[in-house]
């Protein structure tokens, strides 16, 4: 029996060191693959129960695992849609071939990187037909509100490369001075006139025309000016009309002394501002606070536009995106304006290792992992996305050759129990001859 059981022995330990063998092969063959996890294959000794004091080899059994929590070197490349994430989490992906089969409700798999590009729909895809997963923005850039228990709301980020963009003025800051002679008795009380432009809802050009009128009094200096705002888009119209009175103090000369509503949005001395309403709708005009010299100020006898400042840019076409290491996909314009489209986040799992390994280094969920969790990048237990990197295999080729010649030496000699039991047991049959 302890013969036999020896010849088990041996037999198991071939079929355990080709186990070994095979993770090996495997390691080596990935160490250039991007994303790979290292693969460590387990010995489990195999004991018998032992019957009348005699011991029967049991012989040994082996288990695969992947260490999908280990964290590959990051490699930078000119892509700005490679992505790797440095830390902990998951990128959310899809199969390309679901996605083209019509289905809305693509099944969501997890990978440590991947290498995206757009396709002939504009689709951000990989190599290995996966496509990456996100919330869509809304018109003005902001992401609303998802689950994060589930994959429901993430869809296949999509990138128009013909898609045109324009974002209207809200906010215009006024820095100027008016020249305090204009308002000597012996001026001439010319208006003066000052031209900003500003875009619309559809991006279209137009115009604040803002006309300073000083007032003259009959004698000494008035220090005071009427401010009319009018619209180009609405020719004729005076949105906004305001009485400015100005300090000729000596700790305060030059600033805002005081503002008076003539019509138009009321004069908010907290903030500096008024609102008025072009065509497409209110409109934040920043004049300055009392006191303060940073907005309007008359000073000297010089009129000069110092520093006009608006949000807001014209239509332009998209020339470029990339991922911040907050997952918002960014959108940028030939004319310098940007724009969320898109939310990436992170996928995190209890037990990464209990993932299940699929081809392309993608992984899904099982009962080991855990559920899962999609966390804004770089918030709770999450890294970062980086983009223009790639997360390089966890193979390490130096230590794979050293155990390549361990398993072979382990083989070897396995195979030599296996060929000395069979010698043994040929000396027993030639006995009973």
């Amino acid at each position: 029996m302890t013969i036999s059981s020896s010849m088990n022995a041996g037999v198991s330990g071939l079929a355990a060191n080709a186990n070994q063998l095979g993770t090996i092969a495997d390691n080596i063959a990935n160490s250039e693959t991007y994303g790979y996890k290292q693969a460590e294959t387990d010995f489990h000794s195999v004991v018998l129960a032992s019957s009348g004091g005699k011991y029967t080899a049991g012989g040994v059994r082996t288990s695969t695992s992947y260490e999908i929590d280990q964290k590959g070197a990051l490699v930078s490349t000119s892509n700005a849609t490679d992505l790797a994430v440095s830390g902990p989490g998951f990128l959310p992906v899809a199969q390309a071939s679901e996605v083209q089969a019509g289905s809305t409700d693509p099944q969501m798999f997890l990978t440590t990187t991947g290498s995206f590009s757009t396709d002939e729909n504009g689709y951000l895809v990989s190599p290995d037909g996966l496509m990456l997963l996100g919330w869509p923005a809304e018109p003005d850039g902001t992401i609303g509100t998802y689950p994060r228990d589930t994959s429901d709301g993430l869809e296949p980020v999509r990138i128009d490369a013909n898609q045109l963009s324009g974002e209207p003025t809200t906010m215009v800051t006024l820095g100027l001075n008016l020249p305090a002679t204009e308002t000597d008795a012996s001026a001439s009380g010319d208006p003066l006139v000052l031209s900003v432009e500003y875009y619309d809802n559809l991006g279209v050009s137009e115009t604040l025309n803002i006309t300073y009128t000083p007032t003259i009094p009959a004698t000494g200096t008035s220090n005071t000016w009427t401010m009319v705002i009018e619209d180009s888009a609405t020719p004729g119209v005076v949105i906004g009309e305001y009485q400015v009175v100005f300090d000729d103090s000596r700790t305060a000369g030059g600033t805002i002394a005081s503002v008076t509503t003539v019509s138009g949005g009321a004069y908010d001395p907290a903030t500096g501002s008024v609102i008025v309403n072009v065509a497409g709708g209110p409109m934040e005009l920043t004049i300055g606070q009392i006191g303060a010299s940073d907005g309007i100020t008359q000073l000297s006898d010089t009129f000069a536009p110092l520093n006009i400042s608006k949000d807001g840019s014209p239509v332009g076409s998209m020339t470029s995106v990339e991922v911040d290491a907050n997952g918002m996909v960014i959108a940028t314009f030939d004319t310098g304006a940007t724009r969320v489209i898109y939310q990436v986040p992170l996928v995190n799992v209890p037990n990464p290792n209990g993932l299940i390994p699929l081809p392309g280094q993608i992984y899904a969920t099982s009962m080991n992992s855990g559920s899962y969790f999609l966390w804004d990048a770089a918030t709770g237990p999450t890294g970062e996305i980086l983009g223009f990197a790639l997360e390089e295999s966890t193979t390490d080729v130096a230590s794979e050759l050293t155990q390549l010649i361990q398993t072979q030496r382990a083989y070897s000699s396995n195979a030599k129990v296996i060929q000395t039991v069979d010698e043994m047991l040929q000396e027993t049959t030639n006995i009973k001859r």
